[in-house]
């Protein structure tokens, strides 16, 4: 099928394109932007007047629900709808049951998306042995069996030593490290953000300094190990300060930041709004 679409803003950081144009699609390939081919004939046209043409979004953290929580959700329904919101490639932590701490598991998740997925399925392999942090899991096994990178998911790896052992293995096979950033002291029983609304509402309060302490170590092991890093969900504008410093020294490290951060405070928690309760907690502003 030969298709077009046309009057769409055209976005693709790849080559810092952005402007309003056609494009015209024929077996799946691109062929032309802006001008038709000679001799093109559109079979079918799309008109995304007001909305943006781009390549598929990749999330880097999707939990599918499978294995082990069928019964809210599984590969199909959730690949489903991140296709139709643009997302065809997920990266799947490791933090499913049984944890993404061996081959089997890869191989089980990576069968399971052949046959049902809507959206490319990748692995994200444990750092640790089921996510415990005490021994290192298999990581050069997890790479040979598709994994894309390792991480601990959410649970934040206290040991120092451990940490660094496993960034330095990681960094000897080439695999990037996912980081969830988050201090288990200082966070403690905590919920929201501690100030003046966590007090209002005698709710138990996370420091800000739980991000950027945590931060600041990791940095420090990353650049002893060499290793290649992305920080998950930064919540504080000193994180961002602190990664943006680590690039400038030439550090091989990159992060993102969830939508809700960007939009939202700790003063929509309202009056107890569970809708609001995330981690890492809303901050003062929106960043």
């Amino acid at each position: 099928m030969k298709i077009c679409i046309k009057n769409g803003r055209v976005i693709d950081p790849a080559s810092k394109l952005d402007n309003r144009q056609n494009i015209y699609i024929q077996q799946g390939k691109i062929l032309a932007m802006g001008e038709p081919p000679e001799g093109f004939v559109a079979d079918k046209t799309i008109d995304a007047t007001g909305l943006i043409v781009s390549p598929g979004l990749v999330d880097l953290s999707v939990r599918l629900r499978e294995p082990g929580q069928e019964h809210t959700a599984t590969i199909r329904t959730e690949t489903t709808a991140a296709a139709a919101g643009g997302i065809t490639t997920v990266c799947v932590p490791p933090d499913t049951d049984p944890v993404i701490d061996n081959s089997a598991v890869v191989e089980l998740i990576e069968d399971r998306a052949k046959k049902s997925a809507r959206s490319m399925v990748l692995t994200v392999g444990a750092m640790t042995q089921n996510l415990e942090s005490k021994l290192l899991a298999e990581m050069a096994r997890l790479k040979a069996a598709g994994c894309v990178g390792i991480s601990n998911a959410l649970s934040p790896i206290k040991n120092s030593v451990v940490l660094q052992r496993a960034m330095a293995y990681a960094a000897t096979l080439d695999m990037t490290v996912f980081i969830n950033s988050s201090d288990p002291w200082l966070q403690e029983q905590g919920c929201v953000h501690e100030g003046a609304v966590s007090a209002r509402l005698g709710l138990g309060g996370i420091a800000e300094s739980a991000e950027t302490i945590a931060v600041s170590r990791d940095l420090i092991l990353i650049e002893k190990t060499g290793v290649r890093a992305h920080f998950h969900n930064l919540s504080t504008g000193k994180a961002v300060k602190l990664i943006r410093d680590a690039q400038s020294r030439g550090l091989n490290v990159t992060a993102d930041v969830s939508a809700h951060h960007l939009h939202l405070s700790e003063h929509d928690l309202g009056n107890y709004d569970a809708l609001t309760h995330v981690l890492p907690p809303l901050q003062k502003h929106p960043r």
